[in-house]
């Protein structure tokens, strides 16, 4: 049942409050423990060393410290140690100064043997020298000064004087160790003290109240003592089998991570306790390829991968974070305070910067890399499961954008009720054939020839008017709906092409298609049926997919990309320039064209810059033995640059804005044919139409 998420044992950083905490502590507690070391006779120490009854009490003392009795709350704060018991027994019998060496050295012992860090073993011996002297200062005050020399026993008529010093014992060591914790999970003292008081003053009463008893056997006859340990370990057992079922109930059993239902718990807790000026974070992050190495190597690896990660997150969070286990390769991430969104960003960054370190097993060496959707309170929900729920929005936006941490985007959540509305009305749009088609002509930049069209997709909602191809293209990719647009918009322009090509104008379409369309197996043989069943050459029309298509696993896509090779259907790069692209892989797929990104190309004519990277690109394509288009081409000096450049093609307002078919049905008649140039710049009738 070890806690993976314990951090106690990493030393706090000089000057911060919990570090000033445990050095003050330490410091008053070991002089209080120097103050009664002094107060120490020797010669009435040694004496009473030489009895069996100090013997039999350190060896109970020591031996209690081993092993704390744990309940379902005590996990922060280190749980009971049944020694609570034979030292207070020890303090009521032979005084405070006995009662702290015996303490201190069990304490000593107990981090040599569990191996805790020296600042914690330090902190434990003060804390509880004070709450040692604490009970005994109340003692004092009703004239109890037990000594090695003058042994104390108590009677009925002490009952109040032991019950106090009990509770002064209890509040002393309770406030200071939920106050370290409190400032080492950044969580407030009366939440800790909330959470962790009431089971543990149980135990400590049962153990405090059995310590008069103990004094009363061991004056009697001190053989009898060690029979205290039979019901100390019927407790300890009991609430070990508790704490155990506890503990099962609230953990991933493989990682040994909180599981959902402690998630929620701890989710709720942090989002009742929010102050006004800060934020609780909820992090969703799936593992990238995880289905790959179970597959490949088996679900032992698997698991031992998982446990690994686990590791490696819950040591790149802060203490009082939570890393849960939701199943599988999905875990959760609780801030219980954050800052603001660049805080979240920057904790997201570090988690995803631990998972990337290469993992080997089974002599072969993995690489670990995660998707983290990020959901923050107030901002985006009120409560645990919109927060989930919206977290795993975000990450999906991550997975498939390939950005690896998105925050959650309203715009973006194909889930809110505006976006579900839209999704049903855009279905149904595509039954009803509703969507359109306008078409936006390419132009040679050395000829002024037509060598082209782009068909765009537009949309009239009945109810809301136009919606940008951005509102609703997005949601179409998000869902089930992106193969049946990409089928709509296929067979659109194919139908558009058909008639152009049988009249004469034999104009190639250009229709963009997702990289998740290139998944689709079926893609090529839809195109086959198509240009079949309209009469047409494969020329006819060409595909255009985003850059990110480089950027990604080709493996899945490179079928279908052979598929559409060997079946005559050009392929464009759309957008490039944007993304990261491999070289590499641009000089094998079957590209045709590559479009350079508007956003490059409008600037040209301001930007050093931006000119140095469309040049760039434009040699590179050139050398490829591709054609370059430049987008978003809006003035002649624009053009002119991008022809100095040896661009091939232009396409953009300067020439021609989106028209529908019929409109560019009668200005590609106008314009089909090459158009002389004028000096550099274009002829009157190729220049932009309104």
């Amino acid at each position: 049942m070890t806690d993976p998420t314990d951090t106690r044992d990493t030393g706090p950083r000089a000057g911060t409050p919990l570090w000033a905490f445990l050095a003050g502590i330490t410091v008053i507690g070991f002089t209080a423990l120097v103050v009664a070391m002094l107060r120490l006779d020797t010669s009435e120490l040694v004496e009473v060393a030489r009895t069996p009854l100090f013997w039999v009490l350190a060896v109970l003392v020591v031996l209690g410290e081993l092993r704390p009795v744990m309940v379902s709350s005590a996990a922060a704060v280190g749980g009971t140690y049944p020694s609570t018991m034979f030292t207070f027994a020890v303090l009521l019998h032979f005084g405070l100064p006995v009662a702290v060496l015996m303490q201190g050295v069990a304490v000593a012992m107990n981090g040599v043997v569990t191996r805790k860090s020296w600042h914690r073993v330090m902190f434990n011996i003060a804390q509880s020298t004070l709450a040692l002297t604490a009970a005994g200062v109340v003692l004092g005050t009703f004239g109890i000064v037990p000594s090695p020399a003058v042994p104390w026993v108590p009677g009925g008529g002490n009952l109040l004087a032991i019950g106090l010093a009990g509770i002064a014992y209890f509040a002393t060591r309770a406030t200071l160790v939920c106050s370290a914790v409190a400032l080492h999970e950044r969580r407030s003292l009366t939440r800790v003290l909330k959470a962790t008081v009431g089971p543990q003053s149980l135990v400590y009463a049962g153990l405090l109240g059995l310590a008069p008893l103990v004094v009363v056997v061991m004056n009697h006859s001190p053989g009898l003592v060690p029979l205290f340990v039979a019901p100390l370990a019927a407790v300890y057992f009991t609430a070990t089998l508790s704490m155990r079922r506890d503990h099962q109930a609230m953990h991933d059993e493989l990682t040994g991570l909180p599981n959902r239902k402690l998630l929620i718990v701890s989710t709720e807790e942090a989002l009742a306790e929010a102050r006004q000026d800060e934020r609780v974070g909820l992090f969703l992050l799936d593992l990238d390829r995880f289905k790959e190495v179970n597959d490949t190597m088996g679900h032992p690896v698997g698991d031992r991968l998982l446990q690994m990660v686990a590791h490696r997150l819950t040591h790149s969070v802060r203490p009082g974070d939570v890393v849960a286990r939701l199943g599988g390769d999905e875990f959760a991430v609780l801030l219980p305070s954050i800052r603001d969104t660049h805080a979240a960003r920057e904790v997201a960054a570090r988690l995803r910067a631990a998972l990337t370190e290469p993992v080997r097993l089974e002599g072969m060496t993995f690489d670990v890399d995660g998707s983290v959707g990020i959901a923050l309170y107030p901002d985006h929900a009120p409560d645990f499961e919109l927060l989930l729920q919206r977290a795993d929005v975000a990450m999906y936006l991550a997975k498939e954008g390939r950005t690896g941490v998105e925050l959650y985007q309203p715009d973006k959540d194909r889930n809110s009720p505006e976006r579900l509305s839209l999704l049903g009305d855009l279905r149904r749009a595509i039954d009803n054939r509703e969507l359109r088609l306008h078409y936006q002509p390419k132009v040679s930049l050395g000829t002024g020839a037509v060598q082209g069209v782009e068909a765009l997709l537009r949309w009239r909602h009945p109810a809301h008017g136009p919606i940008p191809p951005s509102d609703f293209v997005p949601l179409a990719e998000q869902s089930y709906l992106m193969r049946q647009l990409t089928a709509y918009v296929i067979d659109e322009a194919l139908e558009q092409a058909a008639r152009w090509w049988h009249t004469g104008l034999r104009v190639q379409i250009s229709v963009n298609i997702s990289a998740r369309d290139l998944l689709d197996s079926a893609l090529p043989e839809r195109l086959e049926v198509g240009l079949a069943k309209y009469g047409l050459p494969p020329a006819a029309i060409q595909l255009e997919v985003t850059e990110r298509i480089l950027t990604g696993d080709q493996a899945y896509t490179q079928e279908t990309i052979k598929a559409l090779a060997t079946l005559g259907v050009p392929l464009a790069i759309d957008d490039f320039g944007t993304g990261y692209s491999s070289l590499i892989r641009l000089q094998r797929l079957a590209v045709s064209e590559v479009k350079i990104d508007a956003s490059f190309v409008r600037r040209i004519a301001e930007s050093e810059d931006d000119e140095r990277i469309v040049r760039s690109i434009v040699d590179l394509v050139r050398s490829l033995g591709l054609r370059s288009v430049a987008e978003g081409v809006e003035s002649d000096e624009v053009a002119i640059r991008l022809a100095d450049m040896g661009c091939d093609v232009g396409q953009g307002w300067l020439f021609c804005e989106p028209m529908p078919a019929a409109d560019a049905a009668a200005w590609l008649r106008d314009h089909v044919e090459a158009v002389p140039k004028v000096g550099f710049g274009y002829a009157p009738e190729v220049t932009r139409t309104a």
